[in-house]
């Protein structure tokens, strides 16, 4: 678990009260003890606050820093050190400012801490032992500058990152409801054809019945029976549609669309690409609801595609198409050895999306990932009763 910031800026504050209490002995500096206390409230009481309110911390830091060279007097003799601990505060400040602020500022600030430090050496020390004394100081506060400097290129580069990757989920998502949306458009637009097909054909018949209802009465029962039968699949295919959202301002088109049966042409069309493609078919799959062949149309299509575009030459394929009284179950397996890559870019693909969304607007489920002898599978269920 990550300690809180201000646990960790509380305890170098603690340090530095706790050592700046006992190194007063060894300080050669002489000052009441009240002016004491307050300095070092001054230099060490804003760290725990240094990341909430950097500038305003820094500068209370540097006031009492100022506020030293004039309560502090410094009997230098060479027998002491004419800083205290708690002046380390200064060098945290600089840090905190490049850090948390930004270079202008802190370069203001920079130059206040180096006129402070030069009047601590003219006006304090007052000896020749203020030079290395203040090449040390200068040394401490271009270590802290370089720190943060690092630090805050690190901060600003997570930031960036993090930045990057809320939009990199938002263009994702945007995409995948784009992809979600062309789909259901285009499937409203398939479900419309079928509709449309079935009500002509109703139509027809109801002529036909019309027509024959005195002189031919049964046929004109054959086709009202027709009718009967068209109109309850088309309110089947009506009651789906009313679930997907269809684009209006696109010129709908009339042509026949395919069905289960179609699966067989796809199965050669592969086989002439030079994908063996080995078709299994069980049970009667010539009188399946329109919506229910188109989708095993499609969804063979687009699998029979993905197998084509990312399986490695020589990939044999198995279609296993099979119907029973209350659904029909669909197979299509692949031996190909695609890289993961592959397999990552075919499951988050637009197409997969797509078979999905089909499936489940039939009524149905698909599923799609590898298969645990190697290569590609992709399974799908549709129920065939009414409703």
């Amino acid at each position: 678990m990550r300690a809180h910031p201000v646990f960790g800026d509380s305890l170098i504050a603690g340090v530095l009260a706790m050592f700046d209490l006992f190194s007063t002995a060894a300080s050669a500096m002489t000052v009441s003890t009240s002016w004491f206390l307050v300095v070092g409230l001054l230099l060490i009481g804003p760290i725990p606050f240094r990341r909430y309110h950097p500038l305003g911390s820094s500068y209370i830091i540097l006031t009492g820093g100022f506020l030293q060279l004039f309560t502090h007097t410094t009997s230098f003799d060479g027998g002491g050190v004419p800083v205290r601990i708690s002046d380390f505060a200064l060098a945290v400040a600089l840090y905190t400012m490049v850090a948390y602020v930004g270079r202008r500022q802190s370069l203001v600030y920079a130059l206040w801490l180096v006129v402070g430090s030069v009047l601590w050496a003219v006006f304090q020390v007052r000896t020749l032992e203020a030079l290395p004394l203040l090449f040390v100081v200068f040394v401490i506060f271009a270590f802290s500058w370089a720190l943060g400097e690092f630090v805050g290129a690190r901060r600003a580069y997570h930031s960036e990152l993090e930045q990057r990757l809320k939009l990199l989920e938002t263009e994702r998502d945007q995409a995948s409801k784009l992809a979600v949306g062309e789909e259901r458009s285009r499937i409203a637009r398939e479900l419309h054809d079928v509709v449309a097909h079935s009500v002509s054909v109703m139509i027809v018949h109801a002529d036909g019945a019309l027509y024959n209802i005195r002189s031919n009465p049964e046929q004109a029962e054959r086709a009202v029976g027709t009718i009967a039968e068209t109109g309850r699949l088309a309110l089947t295919e009506m009651r789906r549609l009313l679930g997907v959202l269809r684009s209006e301002d696109e010129e709908t088109q009339w042509a026949p669309q395919p069905d289960a049966r179609g699966v067989v042409e796809l199965a050669e069309q592969s086989r002439t690409a030079g994908v063996p493609v080995r078709l299994e078919i069980t049970g009667d799959v010539d009188n399946l609801p329109v919506g229910v062949g188109l989708g095993i149309y499609r969804i063979v299509q687009e699998a029979l595609t993905n197998i084509l575009k990312h399986a490695g030459p020589g990939t044999s394929t198995l279609v296993r198409l099979a119907r029973t009284d209350e659904e029909v179950r669909l197979e299509v397996v692949d031996n190909g050895f695609g890289s993961p890559q592959d397999v990552v870019a075919v499951s988050g693909g637009n197409g997969l999306i797509g078979m999905r969304e089909r499936a489940h607007v039939l009524g149905g489920s698909l599923d799609a990932g590898p298969n645990p002898g190697g290569g590609w599978r992709v399974r799908a269920v549709f129920p065939v009763t009414a409703g």
